[in-house]
């Protein structure tokens, strides 16, 4: 499977309890990509990959509980703890207009409109108010930090694999 058929919809950011529950930081739009009886592929400790059916997710302070078949006490859910949660691409909605998965945006170069090419997207964080693209030029090795926000991203072509930007001085 490769990043664009399994896309990160959430991270694995503490245990809740006794039973194995995990604490959640979700990325999805929307509570039903943690539907029960969905499967989901998260990457524990070892380095090997492990799909796991969903029992039950709840909304719990900022994030999500979510409990899985399989994990049933808290040492088997500490393993998990700092791992990606993944879905496939196919079980989610395609997002609405002006909205992109993030894999769709890793890679795509970066054009502002007064200086250029920036670089490639390498990778996006998520700062609690926006998302920022991680921009790499390759020949001069520069990185920068953009702000995925309106005025800043002023178009994104996915097929084109195009991001143009009107980044402010300084940035």
């Amino acid at each position: 499977m490769t990043e664009k058929t399994l896309l990160t919809i959430g991270e694995v950011t503490g245990v809740h309890g006794l039973g194995g529950n995990l604490k959640v930081r979700s990325f999805a739009e929307s509570k039903d990509a943690y539907a029960q009886g969905r499967f989901v592929w998260i990457k524990g400790d070892d380095g090997d990959g492990i799909w796991y059916e969903i029992e039950r997710a709840s909304e719990h302070k900022k994030g999500l509980l979510l409990a899985l078949k399989g994990i049933e006490n808290r040492d088997d859910a500490e393993c998990l703890v700092g791992a990606e949660i993944r879905i496939k691409r196919e079980h989610l909605e395609e997002p609405e207009e002006d909205a992109y998965f993030r894999a769709d945006l890793i890679g795509l170069d970066v054009m502002d409109e007064n200086r250029g090419y920036a670089g490639r997207v390498e990778h996006i964080f998520d700062t609690g108010a926006h998302d920022v693209l991680v921009v790499k030029n390759a020949e001069t090795g520069i990185e920068t930090l953009v702000p995925a926000t309106f005025p800043i991203v002023a178009a994104v072509d996915v097929k084109g694999g195009v991001i143009k930007t009107r980044m402010p001085e300084g940035l």
